[in-house]
């Protein structure tokens, strides 16, 4: 079920502060921003080859992401991998012991469907799911 890695999420505080370094220091473009509510984070995106890199800022010290940076730092927060059945990836993932943060997938960055695993369930990487909406 899983296709390919799709992106990997990277907690920032400021968008505006990272953005230029990803375009002057490593030639990137940003190809795409967006809000994502339900997450309450702003997003930019990075075309490489076949992956995306997309930047998370917090919209709000009580987001997922600002959670993590206060933790963490700024740095790598997730991996996502394409799925041609993010249903059935969830219910794999359940079957082998993975811990669902999300049981139902919901509407995330780029009009995609989204569900997280547990880091701790995930040998320290939280993880994502994500497909096309039908």
């Amino acid at each position: 079920m899983i296709t390919r890695i799709d992106h990997l999420g990277i907690a920032v505080r400021s968008l505006e502060a990272s953005i230029p370094y990803y375009e002057r220091a490593l030639g990137l473009k940003c190809e795409h921003r967006e809000e994502v509510a339900s997450q309450q984070v702003r997003t930019a995106f990075f075309h490489v080859g076949e992956v995306h890199l997309e930047l998370l800022e917090p919209m709000s010290p009580e987001s997922p992401v600002a959670k993590f940076i206060e933790k963490n730092g700024e740095g790598v927060h997730h991996v996502a991998f394409a799925t041609t059945d993010i249903a059935g990836q969830l219910d794999q993932a359940r079957a082998a012991g993975a811990r669902l943060i999300h049981e139902v997938p919901f509407e995330g960055a780029a009009g995609k469907l989204v569900a997280f695993l547990h880091p701790r369930s995930t040998f320290g990487v939280l993880t994502e799911f994500c497909a096309p909406k039908p």
